[in-house]
């Protein structure tokens, strides 16, 4: 069960219900379970900076990730974030900590 969960989008927090708190728990948690040697997940914090560039940080050890995953990754992420009330204009940077 998740303890914690946070976004924050270009800096800002977005303030998450019940079902987006679930929905960014289940799927980065997916993501992050499809890669390769990766384990349970106590910790993470996954972020999106303003190059575009993603960092997946998961129980204090830094996740490598090739190209592909980096841009699927990043492709999904703005699709998750860009419908959510206050998000508007362009997702420079975005930042999801998770912890279980």
């Amino acid at each position: 069960m998740t303890k914690g969960i946070s976004l924050s989008v270009n800096e800002k927090p977005v303030t998450l219900d019940y079902f987006v708190s679930g929905y960014l728990d289940h799927v980065v948690g997916g993501i992050v379970t499809a890669l390769k040697n990766t384990g349970k997940i106590e910790t993470l914090d996954l972020t999106l900076d303003d190059d575009g560039q993603v960092k997946i940080m998961l129980n204090g050890t830094q996740v490598p990730l090739s190209y592909f995953p980096v841009q699927i990754i990043r492709s999904t992420l703005l699709g998750m974030v860009a419908p959510l009330k206050g998000i508007s204009g362009k997702v420079d940077r975005l930042h999801i900590s998770i912890c279980h």
